[in-house]
């Protein structure tokens, strides 16, 4: 009896298909130099989460069910005193996907998330940092089809960073369009 590990389909793809072609267009001398998808961050600031708590728990609840990780709640550095804020508030929710659930994140966003925009053209393929790292918006959680509609109260957005290990932005953006990424030019 053989036992099959289950690896998730984006990242067989990026195995069989990403690195190949990355290699042969930036032509690294092994095919350890291309570059890779280390985490996706998912970042979340909550409107009002001063004066009411409940707001922060409801965003890791929300975090938590599109992820299928368990978020936590970022916390102030400082004190603010014109928005009542103290030291250690909690102010927003955070998660940090590797591994496997990273890739069936990104699959699910690529492939079911991403097309129930409004209006979709594609991703800015302008919001790369210099370092090959690329972090895009979502106005709406509720594009995601684990968010149940009518249990939403407040419709709010959230963002979304890839952490790769590219050198470059240029080999970052197409290691993101290899993987299905949807950019608006990507005819480059």
């Amino acid at each position: 009896m053989s036992t099959v590990k289950y690896a998730p389909r984006l990242a067989d793809k990026y195995k069989k298909e990403v690195v190949p072609a990355l290699v042969k267009k930036f032509s690294y001398k092994s095919i350890m130099q291309a570059p890779k998808l280390e985490k996706i961050c998912l970042n979340r600031g909550v409107n009002g989460a001063v004066t009411d708590k409940k707001l922060v728990d409801i965003a890791i609840d929300e975090l938590t069910t599109i992820t299928g990780q368990k978020a936590v709640a970022t916390m102030s550095k400082k004190d603010i005193s014109n928005f009542k804020l103290r030291k250690n508030m909690p102010i927003g929710a955070r998660v940090t996907l590797r591994g496997e659930k990273m890739y069936e994140f990104l699959d699910r966003l690529i492939a079911v998330a991403l097309p129930r925009v409004r209006d979709f053209r594609g991703v800015n393929e302008k919001s790369f940092d210099g370092r090959g790292n690329y972090t895009m918006g979502v106005t709406e959680q509720i594009i995601f089809p684990e968010i149940d509609i009518d249990k939403v109260n407040k419709i709010t957005g959230l963002d979304i960073t890839f952490v790769t290990t590219a050198e470059t932005d240029e080999e970052a953006y197409e290691l993101l369009k290899e993987l299905g990424m949807p950019f608006k030019n990507a005819n480059k």
